[in-house]
């Protein structure tokens, strides 16, 4: 999740109206056999770098397909869940596939947005993908996406910053509040870059004390327990007492330039966030970027498991060749691809023989990672969820509101918004 929900990937509205393909009159068949017409598809990964790597493959697709032209959008990934629903709704702008965060499939799919893909081409060698990819992709028992990319979170540090402080990285929270202090103490630096403005950076922390958002199998609220108000107090802590610096506004902009340019040591991110670091200048030594598994808290240890998942439009005009493209982008190679070049981690289990794969160190070390990463809820409610976190998560940190009334306000919030649970 780009993670960044505020990642910074811009395209003009006119672009949207433009390339939509429910008004295309190419809408493309394959009486003759051969794959043709348009296929619409809505990219929401990382403008500068991501992109550039899923756009190219996309163009692969259209050399194997000459008659099938891939309009290539990319939308940020902060407006592109709403667009698609507002598209869909209106039955006119909505793309052919869409890259949906794993979180948005079960709530697109309970509307009726998206086509189900069951026996269709889009899942070749389905046995392939990871159980846990997988999970994502379901809804009342029906396949409605196919896993693109998978992914957890871990802390990224400094190592020069590290040798010089003479710390290595931390394996709890405890661990993090002496490194950071050291770190202070030897370079002037502050320890932990702690994004404020995206609930989805502080579920580690809620998971790390034993706590989770709701518990989907008993249609139960959880984040107003004592686990919950104890992440809260968590992270309160870490910026009060200096471990952390914070930022309630453009936070994933804030905290890659701050750890990009030096001025924290560490920062709590994902996979999808390496390209962009390695354009820092204090990475210009790749090896000088360091990954470890996030913190424990005082009850476990656990990052949230996200990923993307590329889904077809149920009202597309081109749904053989939308299949077929689809099952090319979450392809053995094209995975490999995404791995090498990107460090992406392939949703396919063959796809980490590759030599791409194997030669990438952040792959190696994501991958156990997500094997052990806690699932989220996946039900239609699900993406819902992380906007009143937000909203109490980044009133705690700019201390606007105590943690028990964070948590107890996100609970109420939830149950208004799951009718029925406890």
């Amino acid at each position: 999740m780009r993670r960044g929900i505020t990642a910074t990937a811009l395209v003009a509205a006119l672009a949207l109206a433009a390339t939509a393909c429910g008004s295309d009159d190419e809408t493309g068949s394959k009486s003759s056999g051969e794959l043709s017409g348009t296929v619409t598809w809505w990219d929401t990964s990382s403008v500068g770098s991501e992109d550039k790597v899923f756009k190219k493959l996309a163009e692969g697709f259209e050399k194997k397909h000459p008659k099938v032209d891939v309009k290539y959008v990319n939308v940020p990934f902060g407006e592109a869940q709403n667009k698609f629903k507002n598209a869909a709704q209106a039955g006119d702008g909505a793309p052919d596939v869409i890259r949906s965060e794993v979180a948005w499939t079960p709530d697109f799919a309970n509307l009726g947005y998206l086509a189900p893909l069951d026996g269709t081409a889009a899942l070749k060698n389905q046995d392939d993908f990871l159980k846990q990819a997988v999970a994502s992709t379901k809804y009342e028992d029906k396949t409605f996406a196919v896993p693109q990319v998978i992914d957890s979170m871990g802390v990224f540090y400094n190592k020069k910053m590290f040798k010089e402080a003479g710390v290595e990285a931390p394996a709890n929270l405890d661990d993090l509040k002496t490194v950071a202090k050291k770190i202070k103490d030897k370079t002037g630096k502050t320890g932990l870059y702690l994004r404020g403005d995206d609930p989805y950076y502080f579920l580690s922390f809620l998971y790390g004390e034993g706590g989770d958002m709701v518990d989907a199998g008993s249609k139960s609220v959880t984040i107003d327990k004592p686990e919950g108000v104890k992440a809260f107090k968590a992270v309160k802590e870490l910026v009060d007492d200096g471990t952390a610096k914070t930022d309630a506004s453009d936070g994933w902009e804030n905290m890659m330039q701050a750890f990009k340019n030096g001025d924290v040591a560490m920062m709590i991110n994902g996979p999808w966030a390496v390209a962009d670091t390695l354009t820092g200048s204090e990475f210009t030594d790749k090896g000088n970027l360091g990954v470890a598994p996030v913190p424990a808290g005082s009850a476990a240890q656990g990052a949230p498991q996200g990923g993307h998942n590329l889904a077809v439009y149920a009202g597309s005009k081109n749904l053989e060749a939308s299949y077929a493209f689809v099952e090319y982008m979450t392809s053995v190679d094209s995975q490999a691809t995404a791995a090498g070049e990107l460090n992406l981690l392939p949703t396919r289990t063959s796809a980490y023989a590759k030599k791409e794969a194997v030669d990438s160190e952040i792959v190696g070390f994501f991958k156990p990672v997500v094997e052990t990463a806690v699932e989220r809820p996946w039900i239609p409610e699900g993406g819902s969820l992380f906007e009143p976190l937000r909203v109490e998560y980044t009133k705690v940190l700019t201390g606007q509101t105590t943690p028990e009334k964070a948590a107890k306000a996100t609970g109420d919030s939830y149950r208004k918004l799951l009718e029925g649970w406890k």
